[in-house]
């Protein structure tokens, strides 16, 4: 009978093994796709008729969107550089270096539990960390922005050694490229090993250069003005003449927003092109079926909206980015309307791919919103911009707050959607100003945010745009 048992208790721990080997023959491959500056509003199928996304459009009705994707925000106008950060360790705001350094990442993770790491595309967190982050790597662009000359954008390799190596400049698209090396990544794979594929695109970021026929596509038949369009934004938010703000001159005017429409949507729609190269070089790999997709970019873009150009301010235009999964165990065209931060996405593909969190991770996994057993991960969303600007949203009400100014905006977002009429002076609403304000401070305590919420000597609501901006 000991010797029956022993037996047993042989082959089931063989049984047991085989069922691990087999469960890590089969973890999904992660495709991770990530444009630069990206609206949420910019997906056809997600409702913008005036823009051609079909390979986006594609992958919404493959997978699941989300439909409350924020970033968080940012301490530096480059607002995509935290933005990175916080999607790349999971942290929150408050808690990242901007250049990861001693800080361990989610895709370093997935390299610890077996995975092949790789990057194409634009790094904006510094030269050492990308080599920390990724073991292998092809035409890292590690500017924050190309010039109007595109082709002259620098690129380098990771070489074995995880050096940089082959400083170049791209001689095409820096998209195309990236896609390249993205299509020659996927041709590489036998299925023996699951990768992370990570391409962060470097556009549609400005300069919103694409090959003529994008601009062609868009230049006949310029997308309209935004619905929440000012000629000029009615207070100083503290960054009215940053860098983003001087691209158009002020007043605004309608036909110069439709041009830069047209350019940004020339450029998503080139992107789209590269998605959709990628994408058929993964299917034609073989490994389609056991890969899952991510697509996102860092935060949104104004371009016209309240006035606005840039990506400094907290404004849900700016503020929410597309979100899509899509692959083996993502329900198919399928929408959610979860709060979500981008430092959840990395949780997100960690659970589906069994990868555990690295340490200081505060994201939360969207599984369980993806697979419908729960509503929500968390009941509200807060988001920050230098000293300047702090916000707080639930479900109908978002709050934003300018402690420079002493300035407050309220908006009922389920009958204000673009955020144009105030309520915050409504003596109606004082108590709902004063609960929003509760939590929005409450917010900041559990993220470690000092910065006070009113001044006691603050600064003019107004400044003078008189002076002509550049184009």
């Amino acid at each position: 009978m000991k010797r029956l048992i022993s037996i047993l208790t042989i082959i089931g721990a063989g049984l047991i093994l085989a069922g691990f080997e087999a469960r890590a023959d089969t973890r999904p491959n992660i495709l991770f796709l990530f444009t630069d500056d990206q609206r949420a509003d910019t997906i056809h199928a997600l409702g913008n008729p005036h823009i051609r996304t079909p390979n986006l459009d594609q992958l919404v009705s493959h997978g699941t969107v989300f439909t409350r994707a924020y970033c968080m925000g940012a301490q530096q106008g480059a607002v995509c550089v935290p933005s990175r950060a916080m999607l790349l360790t999971g942290r929150t705001l408050f808690r990242i270096k901007e250049n990861l350094q001693g800080q361990t990442t989610w895709p370093e993770q997935f390299a610890k539990a077996g995975y092949t790491t790789f990057i194409s595309g634009k790094w904006h967190n510094g030269g050492a960390s990308v080599t920390q982050v990724f073991a292998e790597g092809k035409a890292i662009f590690l500017g924050g922005m190309t010039q109007q000359n595109v082709t002259a954008a620098v690129v380098q390799d990771m070489a074995t050694d995880r050096s940089l190596v082959n400083k170049r400049a791209a001689g095409k698209f820096p998209s195309e490229l990236f896609a390249d090396c993205a299509v020659e990544f996927l041709q590489r794979q036998d299925g023996e090993k699951p990768f992370l594929c990570y391409v962060p695109f470097n556009l549609p970021h400005d300069p919103r250069v694409a090959p003529k026929e994008f601009h062609e596509l868009y230049n006949a038949d310029k997308p309209p003005a935004p619905a929440n369009f000012l000629p000029q934004h009615p207070f100083n938010n503290g960054e009215l003449t940053v860098r983003d703000e001087q691209l158009a001159p002020w007043p605004r005017t309608p036909e110069v927003v439709r041009q830069h429409l047209a350019d940004y949507y020339a450029a998503i729609t080139f992107v789209d092109a590269q998605i959709g190269r990628i994408v058929a070089a993964l299917k034609a790999s073989g490994q389609f079926d056991k890969t899952i997709i991510a697509f996102s970019s860092d935060h949104g873009l104004a371009i016209g909206s309240h006035g606005l150009f840039g990506k400094q301010n907290l404004y849900e235009h700016s503020m929410l980015a597309p979100l899509i999964f899509a692959g083996p165990g993502v329900p198919k065209n399928q929408q959610r309307g979860a709060f979500c931060y981008l430092l959840d996405i990395f949780p997100t593909l960690g659970e589906l791919a069994g990868v555990g969190a690295p340490e200081g991770n505060e994201g939360h996994s969207l599984v369980p919103v993806i697979s419908g057993k729960q509503e929500q991960v968390r009941d509200s969303i807060f988001t920050a911009y230098r000293g300047l600007q702090r916000a707080v949203r639930d479900e109908q009400w978002k709050l934003i707050r300018y402690p420079e100014i002493n300035f407050t905006q309220l908006f009922d977002l389920s009958n204000d959607s673009q955020e144009m009429k105030n309520l915050a002076e409504d003596p109606m609403q004082a108590d709902r100003v004063r609960a929003l304000t509760t939590a929005l401070a409450a917010w900041q305590t559990r993220l470690g945010d000092s910065l006070p919420l009113s001044a006691d000597n603050p600064k003019p609501r107004q400044i003078d745009l008189s002076k002509p901006a550049s184009k």
